[in-house]
């Protein structure tokens, strides 16, 4: 004989502590505690480290201080508009400058990527010989190039002699001096770039580039309608990046050019250094800080907008 059994009703209490959808865990105060005992270290090292220096900077541009004396006076908005007009020509070179600067190696970056993802003999040497370049400092590599280019004793007037081509002052002359930042700065950056896309293209799903080829598509043809759909992404998010880090560079224009000759490389970062430690004047030095702070926020706004409409793509 069959015996029916049936399971009890489920108690309130279980009911009340099933999961209903994605609810909202809720922490005990003992819990909120230690959790705000772990994050407080880093919160004060964050207060310390850029918010009080903020506060701080704005507060001086407000000022006509100096490092000359020790009293300052309040002018209010004096020192913004004083500086303007540098802030607008400083402006337009560190847009050259970070434009170039990100354009150069991330194009050699992705034809270097795609050429060591090939069955190319010698490739693991050839990816470890490419990644010199960006071990090396940024001063290190400044220094470098300035002796490649230097009119008296550089390397590459020894070769136009070599070769009888007459010598060119490279980082004397305003037409070629930001080029001499880029080349150096490009040589310095590209490798990192390099690897990037090189990561990407290696977690290519295969059967999408087998099949193609087995279509008959050419190399180029796998290239742009198998492999760039997946590197449009990723290319973007490290081109924003090297745009934001290049919009602050500051040791390379000063180390090889110095700003000048003139201001044909004079960026935001070397006008501010030559405001606070040449001028001596914080106040304008802060205010040029302040202005450069606002405009590199609006290109970190746009690297956090790409960022999410890249993630909602996937």
């Amino acid at each position: 004989m069959a015996i029916n059994v049936t399971k009890p009703p489920p108690s309130r209490h279980l009911l009340d502590a099933a999961p209903r959808g994605r609810r909202a865990v809720r922490l005990g105060s003992r819990d909120r505690t230690f959790g705000f005992l772990l994050a407080a270290p880093a919160i004060a090292l964050f207060l310390v480290v850029a918010v009080y220096p903020l506060i701080a900077s704005i507060g001086t541009s407000l000022y006509d201080q100096s490092l000359m004396r020790p009293d300052r006076k309040y002018v209010g908005f004096a020192n913004y508009v004083d500086v303007w007009p540098d802030f607008v020509d400083r402006l337009g070179n560190t847009l050259v400058f970070s434009v170039m600067s990100t354009v150069c190696p991330v194009l050699i970056g992705v034809a270097l990527a795609v050429l060591l993802n090939s069955r190319l003999k010698g490739r693991n040497i050839l990816r470890g010989m490419l990644m010199l370049p960006w071990l090396l400092p940024g001063v290190v590599v400044s220094f470098l190039w300035a002796w490649i280019f230097n009119d008296s004793y550089g390397v590459l007037n020894h070769v136009l002699g070599v070769i009888h081509l007459p010598a060119v002052d490279v980082l004397g002359h305003p037409g070629t001096a930001m080029a001499a930042v880029v080349v150096a700065k490009t040589w310095n950056s590209f490798p990192w770039i390099m690897v990037v896309v090189l990561a990407v293209l290696q977690t290519l799903p295969r059967e999408q580039l087998e099949a193609a080829a087995l279509d008959g598509a050419s190399r180029a043809q796998r290239f742009l309608h198998v492999s760039l759909p997946h590197l449009v992404g990723p290319v973007a998010l490290v081109s924003m990046l090297e745009f934001i880090y290049n919009f602050g560079s500051f040791d390379m224009i000063f180390v090889m050019t110095g700003g000048g000759p003139g201001t044909s490389t004079m960026t935001l970062a070397v006008s501010l250094y030559e405001y606070a430690f040449t001028d001596f004047a914080l106040g304008k030095a802060a205010a040029m800080g302040v202005l450069w702070l606002a405009a590199l926020s609006v290109v970190c706004g746009g690297y956090f907008l790409l960022n999410k409409k890249l993630e909602s793509r996937s």
